[in-house]
C-alpha cells in the first residue's frame, strides 16, 4: 500500500538512498583506516509528512504499521531505524516534532548491502526536507551513524552511511574514516560490479563483528598507538610480534589499509588487472587472517574467478552473506550462467 491508502493523505517530501558495496577496504573503517565502497542501483524511499509528539510508520517490505512515542527507546524491530533518526535530530537540537512516514526499498536485506544505512540516510534526507533542517551531507553521514550506534545499539562506522549519502553511481567513495576527507574515483569503464550472494546466512556476523573491534583495540594498546590506522607496513616485525590471533587481527588491517590505496592508484591509472589483484589479496586476508569467511564463500570466490571475474572478495561484516566481483561488461551473461552451473545457490544483485 501507499502512503495515500496507508495515511489517507499525500505526503510531503520524499528522499531517497542507495545501498553499497565495499571494494576495498574492510574492517578498515572503525580502524580509522581507509575504505573504497560504491552506491549501488537498488534504493530505499521514504515518503514523509509532520506529526506531532509520535512517530508512525509503515514499511511496505513487511507490510507492517507500527507508532512510537518520541522518548521510548529502542525495540527491536525495523522501526528502530528511523526512530533513531529523529531521536538523534532532536538530540543534536534540531526542531523535529515527530513525523508520519512510508517506507519501501529494493536493497536486499541481510546480504551486507546496508540496507540500514540506505533506511538512515533516506530517514535523515526526507526529514531535512520535511522541516528545513540546516546540515550539509558530512554531517547527515554522521547523525546516521550516531543513530544506528546510540540508539539502534549497532558499534558500525561510518564507511556505510557516508557513501549512502555522498556516493554517485559510476564511482567509487575513497574515504579516509579518520579525518572524513573524500574524493570521487571513476570506475572502469566496461567492466561490471556483480553482488553475488552466497546463499549462506551471515552466522554470527554481530557478535563477531564486535569481537574483532575489540581485538582490534587490544592491539592497539599493545602496540601503543590511537588506531591501527597509525601501524605503518613498515612496523610488521611488530605486528608479526603481537600475541596470537591479535597479530593476524592487525596485519590484515595494515596490509589493507595499504591495498585501499594501492586500489585507489590502480583505477586512476586504468590498471583493472591490478586492481583485481588486490581484490584477490584482501579477501586472502580476510579468510586467514581476519577469519571472517566461511568455506562456501571460499569456494564461491574461486568460481567467479574460473569464469571471467577480474577480481573477487567477500564483502560486508563476513562469515557469510556475499561477495563483490569485477566482471568484464561484455562476459557478464556467461559468467552468471557459469557461476551458476558450479554453484545453483548464488543470486546475482
Amino acid at each position: 500500500m501507499g502512503f495515500i491508502e496507508v495515511f489517507g493523505h499525500q505526503p510531503a517530501t520524499d528522499a531517497s538512498a542507495p545501498g553499497r558495496v565495499n571494494l576495498l577496504g574492510e574492517h578498515t573503517d572503525y580502524n580509522q583506516g581507509f575504505v573504497l565502497p560504491t552506491p549501488l542501483s537498488y534504493n530505499t524511499r521514504v515518503e514523509a509528512s509532520a506529526m506531532d509528539g509520535i512517530i508512525e510508520a509503515y514499511a511496505e517490505n513487511f507490510s507492517q504499521r507500527k507508532v512510537r512515542g518520541l522518548q521510548n527507546a529502542k525495540q527491536g524491530d525495523w522501526l528502530d531505524y528511523p526512530a533513531g533518526c529523529v531521536w538523534v535530530l532532536r538530540q543534536a537540537g534540531y526542531q523535529v516534532p515527530g513525523a508520519r512516514m512510508h517506507l519501501k526499498s529494493s536493497v536486499p536485506i541481510g546480504v551486507g548491502l546496508s540496507s540500514s544505512a540506505a533506511l538512515e540516510v533516506a530517514t535523515l534526507r526526507a526529514l531535512r526536507r520535511l522541516f528545513g533542517l540546516d546540515f550539509d551531507d558530512v554531517t547527515l553521514a554522521r547523525l546516521a551513524q550516531r543513530a544506528e550506534v546510540e540508539y539502534v545499539g549497532v558499534r558500525c562506522g561510518i564507511m556505510d552511511q557516508m557513501v549512502a549519502s555522498l556516493g554517485q553511481p559510476g564511482h567509487a567513495l575513497f574515504l579516509d574514516t579518520r579525518d572524513l576527507s573524500y574524493r570521487l574515483v571513476t570506475l572502469p569503464r566496461g567492466y561490471a560490479i556483480l553482488v553475488v550472494d552466497s546463499g549462506i546466512p551471515r552466522r554470527l556476523a554481530e557478535s563477531g563483528y564486535n569481537t574483532r573491534r575489540t581485538e582490534c583495540e587490544e592491539a592497539c594498546k599493545l602496540l601503543g598507538v590511537k588506531a591501527l590506522r597509525d601501524v605503518p607496513l613498515q612496523s610488521m616485525r611488530a605486528v608479526n610480534g603481537l600475541p596470537e590471533p591479535l597479530n593476524r587481527r592487525a596485519r590484515h588491517v595494515v596490509t589493507e589499509n595499504a591495498r585501499v590505496l594501492e586500489g585507489v592508484e590502480a583505477l586512476e591509472q586504468g590498471n583493472v588487472k591490478r586492481f583485481g589483484e588486490l581484490m584477490l589479496a584482501s579477501h586472502q586476508s580476510l579468510k586467514e587472517d581476519y577469519r571472517v569467511s566461511l568455506p562456501e564463500v571460499d569456494q564461491l570466490v574461486e568460481i567467479c574467478i574460473k569464469h571471467g571475474a577480474v577480481g573477487a572478495r567477500i564483502t560486508g561484516a563476513g562469515f557469510g552473506g556475499a561477495i563483490v566481483a569485477l566482471v568484464p561488461e561484455g562476459e557478464k551473461e556467461l559468467f552468471c550462467q557459469g557461476v551458476t552451473k558450479d554453484y545453483p545457490a548464488a543470486k546475482f544483485f
